[in-house]
């Protein structure tokens, strides 16, 4: 036999190496490609909390922040608490407006804000009643948990949470609360249809204002809520706009501005069934991001505050009863706030250029290049959340011609004409007084007039109701001042 030539017996061992090893990586390749199908055909749960953070995750901003226990996400605070049934009894008082962190104490959860909420409501409303005859139980409210309760070591990690929320490092307080450490109710008012303006003091010293507006006949209550203490966008026909903006809200600021609308309608419930049937503040279910601020100059913690609205294990509202309004400073103001699970509101005003340049002079961009932001947004937007609204404050002799009402047709036209499955409603918020020289409210028949142009044009619009304006809580009123 040749030596340089390889036996039989040789060929065939090498032909069984190789095949050995085609068929190795075959069934390696099936193995990656059944756990990748395993990995997409299994549900899972992801709370629309992880994925619209994702958006800021990276931010140094976001990686330096601290979030107290109203802004942490489910997860965040059940690993935090060593477990989600603790983090969920916490959820069930923080729902109901009542502090975990006195509740679960030894001292039978005193909350001394309640009594003082009584106290205001019902000098605001001119009651003569007796207080002792309320009753604020509050066993009723926490469901079938009420009982499980927090151990020492689980209220102490309660504590750490509480005391990163606190803007200095002072170890005075006992006991660290909501009311002590993110922000507490310093004044309410309350106008004579029921809307309750909510002065919060934060703890960082600043205040900021919050509405919440009854709707006796549907059974629920609105929340207005801040979501700065004043504003950079300088509307002209806006209070806010007049202050500058002073500072950002953390999400817990923003999100406690709910706990206490809850508290307050809580214990209004209670004075109601203690006799006072004149009282009442159904309970909140409707949230509107449209009180002081720019949601979209302080979006991190608008979304993240937006997050905790919808989770089902935490404030349990439907994400189409959320609105976020923004005035849109830029086109991607919407992608950024539509990364939230809310309905979007885009603050209009004016359909033409120049004259929104002449009631919002910060803008910046046309239109049209807003416009397109928006679509853009809605289009990358589930279709039960592609509904969106157009708000324009109307003033008198300024923008409620018949001209402006055709545009804004247009607009919203061409809006639904470019998303399939939206829906854009205008709403008509006829102008409050702020003591501006030359502004005035139009007329109802103005108004129903500049409606009628727009519905004829098949487009729905609706006309805001003023509320509160004779405590300065109307839309565009709101700004930290005090009646003496």
């Amino acid at each position: 036999a040749n030596p340089a030539q390889p036996s039989n017996n040789t060929y065939i061992m090498f032909v069984n190496v190789a095949a050995c090893s085609r068929l190795l990586l075959l069934v390696l390749l099936l193995q990656c490609l059944s756990s990748l199908l395993v990995v997409c055909l299994i549900p899972s749960y992801q709370p629309h909390q992880n994925r619209a953070l994702k958006l800021f995750s990276s931010t140094s901003e976001d990686d330096e922040h601290c979030y107290g226990p109203l802004s942490s996400t489910f997860n965040e605070l059940s690993d935090h608490m060593g477990g989600s049934g603790r983090a969920a009894v916490i959820w069930d008082c923080l729902r109901a407006g009542i502090d975990p962190n006195l509740y679960y104490r030894n001292d039978s959860g005193i909350d001394s804000s309640d009594k003082a909420i009584i106290e205001c409501w019902l000098e605001a409303m001119s009651a003569d009643f007796d207080t002792n005859d309320i009753s604020l139980s509050k066993n009723d409210l926490l469901g079938k948990r009420k009982d499980q309760g927090l151990g020492a070591g689980a209220l102490s990690r309660l504590q750490e949470l509480m005391k990163q929320c606190r803007s200095d490092d002072s170890d005075a307080e006992s006991i660290y609360t909501i009311e002590n450490s993110i922000g507490s109710i310093s004044h309410i008012k309350v106008s004579a249809d029921g809307t309750t303006k909510l002065l919060v003091r934060l703890g960082r010293g600043y205040e900021v204002e919050s509405v919440i507006i009854p709707w006796l006949d549907r059974g629920f209550s609105t929340v207005c809520v801040s979501s700065q203490v004043g504003c950079a966008q300088a509307c002209r026909f806006c209070a806010t706009g007049k202050m500058g903006k002073m500072s950002d809200l953390t999400a817990d600021e923003i999100l406690c501005q709910i706990y206490y609308a809850n508290k307050v309608c809580r214990i209004v419930s209670s004075i109601a069934e203690a006799g006072d049937s004149a009282t009442s503040l159904p309970p909140c279910d409707n949230v509107v991001l449209m009180g002081m601020g720019e949601p979209a100059d302080n979006a991190m913690n608008v979304v993240r505050a937006v997050s905790t609205m919808a989770d089902r294990r935490m404030f349990s509202l439907a994400q189409s009863k959320i609105t976020v309004s923004t005035v849109a400073p830029n086109p991607s103001a919407f992608t950024t706030l539509g990364s939230s699970p809310a309905a979007l509101a885009w603050s209009v005003h004016a359909v033409d250029d120049s004259l929104r340049k002449e009631l919002v002079p910060t803008t910046k961009f046309s239109i049209e290049e807003l416009k397109e932001g928006l679509v853009k947004a809605l289009k990358s937007r589930s279709k039960k959340l592609r509904r969106t609204m157009l708000e324009v404050a109307l003033i008198d002799g300024v923008n409620d011609s018949e001209k402006d009402a055709k545009l804004l047709v247009s607009l919203a036209r061409s809006i639904m004409a470019d998303v399939e499955g939206s829906k854009v409603v205008v709403n008509l918020i006829p102008f409050n007084d702020i003591g501006h020289p030359k502004y005035r409210t139009p007329s109802e028949e103005n108004v129903l007039g500049f409606q009628k142009i727009i519905t004829d044009g098949d487009v729905l619009c609706y006309v805001r109701t003023t509320r509160g304006d004779e405590e300065n809580a109307a839309c565009g009123q709101l700004a930290t001042s005090r009646s003496k």
